[in-house]
C-alpha cells in the first residue's frame, strides 16, 4: 500500500515557469518527476511506477510475438558505428567521450550495430533463423533544443527491437508481427494514435511507418486524406506530379521589374506589365519560379551549397528537405556565403547560373512540382530583372529532383486525388525495413539451405517507452489534472480518509485500504493528519488515478463517497457494499 503520509512526494498548487505543454506542467506539479538537467529528469516514485507500467505492456506484447529481451551497455566504442559511417553521419547529435587511455566512446543513440555484431557472433546457419532481439535502455543524443519535458530530452528509455531474417520475405513477416504488436500496445495505453509513411533517414532501409499520437503540441506534422487511408508524415510525402502541360509558349525574354525582390511585389509588377500569363489566366505566385539557396552541412564538417526551385507561392519545407539531405543539416545560406558566389543575386536568382556546372558552381535540384513543359517567371540574376517564358526542360534543366516545397491542406492526395488534411502528432513508435544495411557494414551472414553464404536481411522497431509517459499524459487529463488509464496508473485506487488520526474515519479508512488490497487492488491512500480535506481533494484528482473514494463525513451515515476520475460519474455506496462495488468499478472499466 501506498500511503501518502510516507510517499516520497510534493506537489505544486502553480505551474512551474518553464513548462511549456500540458503533460510537462501536470507531471511536474503532481510530483511524477523533477528536472535534473536540460533535457534530463528525475523519476519520483510515482512517475517511476507509471514508467514501469508501460514498460510491462511493451515487454507483454513483445514476449508474446516471440521476441527476446537482452541489454547492451549505454556506454559503447567507436568502431561498430565508424563501419557504418555513424560516428560521422550522427555529427552533433552524438555524445562523444574518450576514456583514460585515449580509446573514442559514445553514449548509445541507438543500438542497430551492437545487435548486429551480437547476432553475428552467435548464429551461422539459416536454421538460427529467423529471430528477434529487444530491450529497454536508456539512450543519449545530445539535441540542440531540449523541450516540452519528457517530449523531448538528450535521455530517454527506448524500447528497440531488432529482427533478423534470411531473406525478405522473412522480413515481411517479421514487420508485420512487430507492428502488429504496435498496434495492440497503443491500444492498451489508451493512446489516440494514427501510423503514416514516414522517412527512414539516418536508419536507413526501404519500408518506414512512423505510430504519432494525435496530438495539438506535437512536433511533428502529418497529412492524411478526407477520402481514402492515406496517411504519411509530411516529411515523407509525394506529391502527385502533374501532367506536362501542352503550352505554346513563345521564346524567353527579360522584362524590367524594378523593386521586386519579393514574389509579392513580382506578381503585382506582372499584373501591370500587358505581358499575358501562359495559362491565359491572371498572374499569380504560382506562375513564378522561386529558387532558394542554402548550406548543406555534411557530418564530415564540410558545407556545400545546394539550390532548390519550388513554385513562388509555396515555400520550402526545411525539415521536410532536411529528411531528404540526411544525414546531412541544412543552414541559411548567409552574407558570407552570397560573398563566395557573386553569380547569385538575391531576390533575382535565375536557373541559368545554377547547377553543377554553371557559372555559380552550386547543386541545382527542382521541386517535383517543376514538371517537364511548364512555363514560368524567374530571376535574371540581375537586380529589377526577370525573365518570362522559361520553359522547363526547353530553357533550363537541373541535376535532379527533389519533393522540397511545403505541403499544405488540400493539395491532393497522392493515392486517389482527393483533398489532403494536415494534423499534428508526436512520435510515439517507429518501423523500419532495414534491409541489409547495417548486416553488409558488418559482415552479417549465414549458411543459407544450399551452403552459401548469405547476408542477414534486418528489421528495426523502436517505442519511445518514457516519452510515452508524456505523450498519457497529454491525452489524459483536464483542468482539474492527470486522468491515468487504469493499465498504467500507479494505482487503482486513490482512498482518501478525511480523518484526524485516531477516529472512526481513519479506522475504516485503513481497513478499506487493507480489503481492497486483499482483492488484488493496488491503494494510494491519503492518510495524512493535520492536511484539509480540500487539499486532499485537489491531490488526488492532480494525481489522477482512475477511481477515488472518500471516506469523510457520509460514514456516520454507513456510506463512502466513490468517484471515477475519466467520466466524473459519483456515487454514494453503503460501507458494507464498499469493496465490492470499487473492485466492480476498478476491473470493468478502462481495461
Amino acid at each position: 500500500m501506498l500511503r501518502m503520509s510516507r510517499l516520497f512526494l510534493r506537489t505544486l498548487r502553480d505551474d512551474p515557469a518553464d513548462a511549456e505543454v500540458p503533460s510537462h506542467k501536470l507531471l511536474l506539479r503532481a510530483g511524477y518527476i523533477r528536472r535534473a538537467a536540460p533535457g534530463g529528469y528525475t523519476w519520483l516514485p510515482l512517475g517511476w511506477e507509471v514508467h514501469r507500467n508501460i514498460e510491462r505492456v511493451v515487454r507483454d506484447e513483445m514476449n508474446a510475438i516471440g521476441a527476446q529481451e537482452v541489454h547492451f551497455p549505454a556506454l559503447l566504442p567507436r568502431e561498430p558505428y565508424e563501419a557504418t559511417n555513424r560516428w560521422d553521419d550522427y555529427g552533433d547529435t552524438l555524445f562523444r567521450l574518450k576514456d583514460r587511455r585515449g580509446a573514442d566512446f559514445l553514449l548509445g543513440p541507438t543500438h542497430e550495430e551492437m545487435f548486429t555484431l551480437l547476432v553475428r557472433d552467435l548464429y551461422s546457419s539459416y536454421k538460427d533463423l529467423p529471430v528477434s532481439l529487444y530491450q529497454i535502455q536508456t539512450k543519449y543524443r545530445d539535441e540542440a533544443r531540449p523541450r516540452a519535458g519528457l517530449l523531448r530530452g538528450r535521455e530517454f528509455t527506448m524500447k528497440d527491437s531488432y529482427s533478423f531474417d534470411l531473406d525478405d520475405a522473412g522480413l515481411a513477416a517479421s514487420y508485420g508481427a512487430h507492428r502488429d504488436a504496435y498496434i495492440r500496445i497503443f491500444d492498451r495505453l489508451g493512446i489516440p494514435y494514427v501510423v503514416v509513411t514516414a522517412m527512414s533517414g539516418a536508419m536507413g532501409g526501404s519500408i518506414s511507418e512512423e505510430f504519432l499520437a494525435e496530438c495539438e503540441v506535437g512536433e511533428d506534422t502529418f497529412v492524411r486524406c478526407t477520402s481514402c487511408d492515406y496517411a504519411a508524415n509530411t516529411e515523407a510525402v509525394r506529391v502527385r506530379v502533374p501532367a506536362s502541360p501542352r503550352l505554346d509558349v513563345p521564346a524567353p525574354r527579360v522584362l524590367d521589374t524594378p523593386n521586386t525582390p519579393t514574389i509579392d511585389a513580382l506578381v503585382e509588377c506582372l499584373k501591370t506589365s500587358g505581358v499575358s500569363a501562359p495559362h491565359g489566366g491572371e498572374w499569380s505566385g504560382a506562375d513564378t519560379l522561386k529558387n532558394v539557396v542554402v548550406i548543406v552541412k555534411n557530418p564530415d564538417g564540410t558545407r556545400t551549397p545546394l539550390a532548390v526551385g519550388v513554385p513562388g507561392d509555396r515555400e520550402v519545407d526545411m525539415k521536410r528537405l532536411e529528411a531528404q539531405l540526411s544525414p546531412g543539416e541544412v543552414e541559411p545560406f548567409g552574407e558570407a556565403d552570397f560573398a563566395a558566389h557573386p553569380a547569385l543575386v538575391r531576390g533575382y536568382i535565375g536557373p541559368d547560373v545554377l547547377g553543377a556546372h554553371k557559372a555559380a558552381g552550386v547543386r541545382y535540384l527542382l521541386d517535383t512540382r517543376v514538371n517537364e513543359g511548364s512555363a514560368w517567371v524567374t530571376g535574371a540574376n540581375t537586380v529589377g530583372k526577370h525573365v518570362v517564358n522559361l520553359v522547363c526542360g526547353r530553357d533550363f534543366a537541373a541535376d535532379g529532383r527533389i519533393e522540397a516545397a511545403e505541403v499544405r491542406p488540400g493539395d491532393a492526395c497522392p493515392k486517389c486525388g482527393a483533398a489532403l488534411r494536415i494534423d499534428r502528432g508526436i512520435e510515439i513508435g517507429h518501423v523500419f525495413q532495414l534491409g541489409r544495411k547495417y548486416a553488409e557494414a558488418l559482415d552479417l551472414r549465414v549458411l543459407d539451405q544450399h551452403g552459401k553464404q548469405q547476408v542477414v536481411t534486418m528489421g528495426s522497431y523502436g517505442i519511445g517507452v518514457s516519452r510515452a509517459v508524456a505523450v498519457v499524459a497529454e491525452a489524459s487529463h483536464d483542468e482539474l489534472g492527470l486522468c491515468w488509464p487504469r493499465e498504467i496508473a500507479p494505482a487503482d485506487v486513490h482512498l482518501v480518509s478525511t480523518g484526524k488520526g485516531n477516529d472512526d474515519v481513519t479506522t475504516f479508512s485503513d481497513g478499506l485500504a487493507a480489503a481492497l488490497e486483499a482483492e488484488g487492488l493496488k491503494v494510494l491512500l491519503d492518510d495524512r493528519v493535520g492536511v484539509s480535506p480540500g487539499v486532499k481533494f485537489k491531490d488526488a484528482e492532480l494525481l489522477g488515478m482512475p477511481t477515488i473514494v472518500i471516506v469523510g463525513k457520509g460514514l456516520a451515515e454507513g456510506k463512502v463517497e466513490v468517484r471515477d476520475r475519466r467520466s466524473g460519474e459519483r456515487s454514494d455506496v453503503a460501507t458494507d457494499a464498499a469493496v465490492a462495488h470499487i473492485v466492480g468499478a476498478c476491473r470493468g472499466r478502462n481495461r
